[in-house]
């Protein structure tokens, strides 16, 4: 892929969208030395020393031989060569770079532009531990429940602790049909909560059209790949056929992707020679990509939908809209990811490549969002249940039980429309009365206690009320502000 006329900025997808956080790639001839064709390496030379003295090439050679014919065991040569590397890079206490071994990178290559199969999350290390950045929608991840922020402590079994990211996602990933138990902790909870997730394919459809009411209209992307922005403008265009006055733009829980899409669709709106977004390099030095006024600017109001799932890619839409454009932002804080990085694989010669940050991007405005996140105008939490906990499902629930799981029911009662007299966790003769209640609408029995398959059948009708439209106060008010502005 060749990209000319503009700052070469490609956001590279990472491996089958459960592995690390996206990355940014940049290739610009000012900043690294020449302009590549592609957006996956850079293939960047040092042309100055590499800072090793003699003494220090000594050092590490002499700390392998000593492993390799002195330690109790015998080892393995390529696990001691990729340990040392890893341990140079988690010296950088950075999150977003890594060293993937030939057969990671192997997976990273064959999953960037093409579709994949796994459970369907973008999740980085936070912490040392594995963290879901963002379900993809419609993906089995976001059918079992998981949400940004969770953590998956383990895999089938198999604790994730004390490994790379990618080796953990090797972890997680698998063929289509195949069962994926995760440990999951989440925020606010103190047990592990077991989460059986089904691998399937994972549709890389990513922009989806519809008319909300007679003049407003709702373009949703779920990523920005390669075809984004062709979709986009397709969508927008069938949209303003159907008498479409005001757009909301919902990038919730959308993990990123190509940065040229998005770039392609800031087009759409932003005024020639205004920025849409500035890279900055570890000196200082800042280059802007400005909009070449590729299409006609659209001058109806928009709003931009965002939560704490909505991140790279979708921040930097939400922030040259905010910044740039004149939209309004509607949500919940995004996620905070504003670094850039470049995948080295033709200096390491051997198949293995290292994705290293090398950048930070900023909004138009020269904003560096990284840990922050980018603040809505228009601040709309999604109703309490939205944030509901799996069961853990370790014991049945009974009356005068008080736990985090007792909590999770009376909330789930209360989303269905039940009515328990508390939700402080404590397990009520109300709350069981309004459990029977449930359980004879689903036709199970009446027992007042929460087994195994009552709590399954309080999960399935909770996503029911999840996914249907009247209940979500976001969307509602994105509506609502977009109303009020074309009235205005």
């Amino acid at each position: 892929m060749v990209f000319k006329g503009r700052t070469v900025i490609v956001f590279v997808i990472l491996a089958m969208f459960v592995s690390s956080v996206l990355t940014l790639t940049v290739a610009h001839p000012s900043f690294l030395g020449r302009n590549p064709a592609g957006g996956q390496s850079s293939g960047a030379s040092s042309s100055g020393t590499s800072g090793l003295t003699t003494q220090d090439l000594n050092k590490v050679a002499k700390t392998y031989d000593l492993i390799q014919n002195r330690f109790l065991t015998q080892t393995d040569h390529d696990k001691v060569m990729n340990g040392a590397i890893n341990g140079m890079l988690e010296a950088l206490n950075d999150p977003y770079t890594t060293y993937m071994d030939p057969k990671e990178a192997k997976q990273f290559d064959e999953t960037i532009s093409s579709s994949f199969q796994g459970i369907g999350a973008e999740v980085s290390l936070q912490d040392g531990k594995v963290t879901i950045m963002s379900p993809i929608k419609g993906s089995p991840a976001e059918k079992a429940g998981l949400r940004a922020n969770d953590v998956i402590a383990t895999v089938n079994g198999e604790k994730l602790d004390g490994l790379t990211l990618n080796q953990a996602v090797l972890k997680i990933r698998g063929p289509k049909g195949t069962q994926a138990k995760l440990g999951i902790v989440r925020s606010g909870t103190t047990d592990t909560i077991e989460v059986n997730v089904v691998r399937d394919d994972i549709s890389l459809e990513t922009v989806y059209g519809e008319m909300l009411t007679d003049q407003v209209g709702k373009i949703e992307i779920r990523q920005f790949s390669t075809n984004t922005a062709k979709r986009f403008r397709e969508e927008l265009n069938a949209l303003e056929a159907k008498g479409m006055k005001g757009l909301v733009i919902d990038v919730r829980n959308d993990p990123g992707g190509l940065l040229d899409s998005v770039v392609d669709i800031m087009e759409n709106f932003v005024e020639k020679g205004k920025p849409i977004v500035q890279i900055e390099d570890r000196q200082g030095k800042k280059e802007a990509t400005n909009a070449e006024g590729k299409y006609p600017v659209k001058k109806y109001p928009v709003t931009v939908l965002i939560n704490n799932g909505s991140a790279s890619a979708s921040e930097i839409l939400a922030g040259a809209f905010k910044e740039s454009a004149g939209g309004t932002l509607v949500g919940e804080k995004s996620y905070g990811k504003g670094t850039v990085q470049i995948t080295y694989e033709k200096e390491m010669g051997d198949g293995s490549n290292i994705k290293m940050t090398v950048f930070k991007w900023l909004t138009p405005n020269g904003n560096w969002i990284h840990q922050k996140g980018i603040e809505p105008d228009v601040a709309v939490e999604p109703p309490a249940y939205y944030k509901a906990a799996p069961f853990t499902k370790k014991e049945t629930l009974k009356p005068d039980m008080v736990s985090d799981d007792v909590k999770t029911l009376q909330l789930m009662l209360g989303a269905l429309n039940l009515k328990p007299d508390r939700t402080d966790g404590y397990f009520s003769a109300k709350t069981a009365s309004e459990l029977k209640a449930f359980q004879r609408l689903q036709n199970l029995p009446a027992t007042g206690e929460a087994d195994t398959a009552t709590m399954n059948k309080l999960e399935a009708e909770l996503i029911k009320v999840i996914k249907d439209p009247k209940n979500d106060t976001q969307l509602h008010e994105a509506v609502r502000v977009t109303e009020e502005a074309l009235r205005k």
